[in-house]
């Protein structure tokens, strides 16, 4: 399956399909021409995977940042780019992302960057970047006031999801990949009796269709985007505040997953949704086996600060919401509600 997201002369294809790393060289072959060097940005877990045999036809150097969201800070930026430069890429060469979110977030930066911006290709190997974070340009790293603080809007010229490595995906991984699905699920108003009997492939493809018709209309989160952050207001305050214990103590889709059953909630206490609406998002979530509550020892107090420095957020609380004419984003949403709904949603300890 082959989905375009339309940006005019910066159009490309997001390629879902097993063993599309395999067309590595033909991509770079058609859109680098010029290209004499590419350096593949990779965790050294996977650079020792029995799948990585990435070919791209040109001198090719493997580089490797480190594992997880530890990957996304201005060490490994800066240690990246050095490793770039001492490499001598020049900006007619590729830089390419082989991995998770982490590592297509990082590469991204990194090309967007280096010399003022040279040519990216992103091998999402997770399914959260598949379906999520290697697609749409967005790129970038974090810092200690919150997640992806620092970035760019950086269009790749190709995305490569090859399904066939996701067997090879921990069953948390894969898990993690699934917040992202449930979102976009949610967003196109699917219900959980047809979830049931669709088949991993089928989600994938409809995650990126959705994704990539969003990102055709609306580049640079000025309007339909910022509808693909549905649940990631709570999600980012709890990643950030997970970051002080370990960086993988909380999986971004994770972490969506809760957002998603706060937000209906919160909708729901804001007189946008009733309960009919609250027991599909329920249903949907429980059906891919993700979690419906906020763990109880996350401190209030601290997710509410957390969240008003989302930045998405202009400077009081904003939520991507349902409604009864869909999801919008609803700014200003009052601090006492929100501090109530989060006492109601916390689960047992």
């Amino acid at each position: 399956m082959n989905v375009t997201v339309e940006l005019d002369a910066r159009s490309y294809d997001v390629v879902v399909l097993a063993d599309a790393r395999h067309q590595l060289s033909d991509l770079i072959k058609r859109r680098a021409p010029r290209a004499t060097i590419v350096a593949l940005v990779t965790s050294p877990s996977l650079a020792t995977q029995p799948w990585f045999d990435v070919e791209s036809g040109r001198e090719q150097i493997v580089l490797t940042v480190p594992e997880g969201e530890a990957a996304k800070t201005w060490g490994s930026v800066e240690e990246l780019l050095e490793a770039l430069a001492q490499r001598r890429l020049s900006r007619d060469d590729v830089i390419v992302g082989v991995g998770g979110g982490a590592v297509t977030d990082l590469a991204g930066f990194a090309a967007a960057t280096y010399l003022r911006g040279v040519a990216l290709v992103q091998i999402p190997t997770s399914l959260v970047g598949q379906v999520d974070a290697a697609i749409g340009g967005k790129t970038g790293v974090n810092l200690r006031a919150g997640k992806n603080l620092a970035g760019a809007f950086y269009q790749p010229l190709g995305v490569l999801c090859d399904t066939s490595v996701l067997t090879t995906l921990p069953e948390r991984e894969r898990r993690s990949g699934l917040g992202e699905i449930a979102k976009c699920w949610l967003l196109d108003g699917r219900g959980v009796d047809e979830l049931a009997t669709t088949a991993l492939s089928n989600l994938i493809e409809l995650s990126v269709r959705l994704k990539a018709e969003v990102v055709s209309r609306d580049e640079r989160e000025g309007g339909a985007r910022a509808l693909l952050n549905y649940g990631h207001t709570l999600a980012h305050a709890l990643e950030k505040l997970s970051l002080r214990d370990s960086p993988d103590s909380l999986r971004h889709g994770e972490a969506v997953a809760i957002g998603l059953a706060f937000a209906v909630r919160l909708a729901r206490a804001l007189g946008r949704v009733d309960d009919d609406e609250v027991r599909r998002h329920d249903a949907v979530l429980e059906q891919l086996g993700l979690l419906t509550e906020l763990p109880s020892h996350f401190d209030t107090d601290e997710l509410i600060e957390a969240m008003g420095h989302d930045k998405k957020a202009h400077h009081d609380l904003s939520f991507v919401l349902a409604g009864p004419g869909g999801f919008a984003i609803v700014a200003d949403v009052d601090e006492s509600i929100v501090r109530d709904e989060l006492e109601r949603f916390k689960g047992a300890p």
